[in-house]
């Protein structure tokens, strides 16, 4: 992809701050059609919209001053979980011990329920990898006023030797968190998240996947059942946990 078309692409400010190479991959799936340039353009900030926009409300652009909770409630993928965030901890971290590390790979704001850790009796040391610069940022600076064990990253999920120099970096037990990710590495790149957990698996004593359970914005129950995925995680892992709570379903495995 030409450096000007990237140029263009991330003009618009929800965009600016991606990594290359999650342009790159979106670009890719439209750069062979027989059309404009500007139609590709076009096309390619849909995808991205769909796999980064839709989750972020521009009021996480530049707020000042917000509370943790004022955050996660306008992060559409991390409100509908504030009621049950120490039930969802407890449940995925119970078994490891008081003091964990967790790896949360695509985060988004997660990383502004680290009270919610405590609340549920742990001790965590957080490390989150999320491709929107803007909250990556916020996050840090949250963190760095709160005293806050924890990091965010900006790198994009398809550097995944990168992401296994971080893993292997932090200390045991390491929990991995992929939460809401794989419909969206999917969109980018068929058959990605499956490569993904493959290469980092044998480095976490867990895994943590979920998935929402109804739409987003219009409140509708998925029928999807992704068999696909389910089946990849029974034949090659073993199964700990599977629940939901508050309209999203958590998967917990190991190697």
């Amino acid at each position: 992809m030409k450096a000007e078309i990237y140029e263009v692409i991330t003009k618009k400010k929800e965009f600016s701050q991606l990594p290359r190479k999650d342009v790159e991959i979106a670009y890719s799936s439209f750069e062979k059609r027989q059309t404009s340039e500007e139609e590709k353009i076009r096309l390619t900030r849909g995808l991205l919209h769909k796999v980064f926009g839709a989750f972020l409300s521009r009021k996480l652009l530049g707020p000042k001053n917000k509370s943790f909770e004022w955050i996660l409630r306008k992060h559409i993928s991390t409100r509908e979980r504030i009621e049950f965030y120490p039930e969802i901890y407890s449940g995925i971290l119970k078994g490891l011990g008081k003091r964990i590390s967790v790896i949360d790979l695509g985060a988004g704001v997660n990383g502004f329920s680290y009270n919610f850790f405590r609340k549920a009796g742990f001790d965590v040391s957080y490390s989150g990898v999320e491709a929107i610069g803007q909250l990556v940022e916020l996050t840090n600076n949250y963190f760095e006023k709160e005293k806050i064990n924890g990091r965010m990253l900006h790198l994009s999920l398809f550097d995944i030797e990168e992401i296994k120099k971080i893993i292997k970096k932090i200390e045991k037990p390491r929990v991995i968190f992929l939460f809401k990710v794989v419909d969206s590495l999917e969109m980018l790149s068929r058959d990605f998240s499956k490569k993904l957990i493959s290469e980092i698996s044998s480095l976490a004593d867990r895994i943590v996947v979920s998935f929402a359970t109804e739409s987003m914005i219009k409140r509708k129950k998925f029928y999807a059942k992704r068999t696909w995925f389910l089946e990849f995680l029974k034949e090659n892992y073993s199964i700990l946990y599977d629940f939901e709570l508050g309209k999203e379903r958590y998967i917990v495995f190991k190697k």
